[in-house]
């Protein structure tokens, strides 16, 4: 009897065991609840990176491949073009604007398609537009993504579907591309469009597109635009951004059956934990005393970090000022290195954030016209003063 206990215990401690192997890790890793297999908070200004969980596992990606094709679109400097529909475009499967072969619609209601309805048609007819073919506009994707420093990633196609076997990317890689084109006030403007209208030369009617990110159309009050994603292989994906009390944060997630309220989770768990908070301002830096530097030494930028109670006590700063050149030298500019020095910022031992300084001083009076009035004044005054 007692044997017979003690296997059954046995075969209950084992159940229990496996069931706690079978929960996915880090789902709910510091205090956030995630589905997702692959996800990351960044913070937007700073590119630091808040909360991730295996966000630097390649994966298939969908559509937020669109939004590299739309970055790509608007920096064309070609979005007042009229873009003939080809065949080709007209005939792209999945997600679609039903555009026509032939018809002609320009390229800035292609991105707006492009962004709000996902049109994979539309990221063709751009794609044709932009590269000058199909292929000549992955090739400019994959130097982007170069440029950007997105190192996992590799595109294929201007839309996401499931047509190459490698067209994939990372969490972290979105996060970084969401960061830069986020950085482009039209793309910006596109993102966070609720609807849009375009006319349509082939109908009496306007096309009008409904954004499908639900955060934006209402489901998450502070949200400021994103692009959501899905194929039978890459399942749901969602790139989506916020503001709050002038903290701009990313959040990504791949491959996440409960995507909507993993963004949600994400950002609300980052604007409770974290700050984006002033380290140093801009300017000339008052506590540097010591000559020739006292007054001098300029902060070209704000130092601003998201940052946790905690850490605002642990932060530390430093200030480290290159040799200054002979006394006699002092007053000539030409004499000092340009920079001076680096503002240094760090936490833990491990630096967040350095800055070049700068040597100021006032720059001689112009000679120009009115600086030789001035001087012929004072001469002449000082000659009605001796008489």
């Amino acid at each position: 009897m007692i044997n017979v206990l003690r296997s059954k215990v046995s075969i209950i401690v084992l159940i229990v065991t496996l069931l706690f192997l079978l929960i996915p890790e880090n789902v709910f890793a510091d205090g956030v609840n995630v589905s997702a297999r692959s996800a990351i908070l960044m913070e937007q200004e700073t590119g630091r990176v808040l909360y991730e969980k295996d966000a630097y596992t390649q994966r298939r990606i969908a559509s937020i491949t669109k939004i590299m094709t739309a970055i790509l679109a608007i920096e064309s400097g070609k979005m007042a073009n009229k873009v003939e529909v080809s065949s080709r475009a007209a005939g792209t499967e999945g997600s679609s604007l039903y555009l026509k072969s032939g018809e002609e619609i320009t390229l800035e209601n292609l991105v707006y398609g492009l962004m709000l309805r996902s049109g994979n048609d539309a990221a063709v007819a751009i794609a044709e537009e932009v590269g000058g073919s199909l292929e000549g506009f992955v090739s400019l994707m994959n130097n982007k993504a170069e440029e950007i420093g997105m190192t996992s990633t590799v595109f294929a196609n201007p839309h996401g579907l499931d047509d190459h076997e490698k067209h994939y990317s990372t969490a972290f890689d979105m996060a970084l591309l969401t960061q830069y084109a986020m950085d482009n006030e039209v793309y910006r403007i596109i993102s966070s469009t609720k609807v849009h209208k375009a006319p349509n030369e082939n109908e009496k009617w306007d096309y009008v597109w409904r954004n499908k990110n639900k955060l934006v159309t209402g489901l998450y009050s502070d949200s400021t635009g994103g692009k959501t994603g899905y194929t039978k292989r890459a399942k749901r994906t969602l790139v989506s951004t916020a503001e709050r009390d002038g903290m701009s944060l990313i959040a990504v997630t791949l491959n996440a059956p409960s995507d909507w309220n993993d963004h949600i989770s994400m950002f609300n768990w980052g604007y409770e934990n974290y700050e984006l908070t002033m380290i140093a301002h801009k300017g000339i830096l008052d506590e540097v005393r010591k000559e020739p530097y006292k007054g001098k030494i300029k902060l070209h930028r704000d130092l601003v970090y998201p940052l946790t109670k905690s850490e605002k006590e642990e932060v530390e700063s430093s200030i480290r000022l290159a040799a200054p050149p002979d006394k006699d030298d002092w007053n000539e500019p030409s004499a000092f290195d340009d920079p001076v020095g680096m503002y240094k910022v760090s936490l833990d031992d491990k630096v967040l954030m350095k800055a070049p300084l700068t040597y100021e001083i006032k720059k001689k009076e112009s000679k120009g016209f009115w600086g030789f009035f001035k001087n012929l004044f004072s001469l002449e005054l000082k000659r009605d003063l001796d008489g």
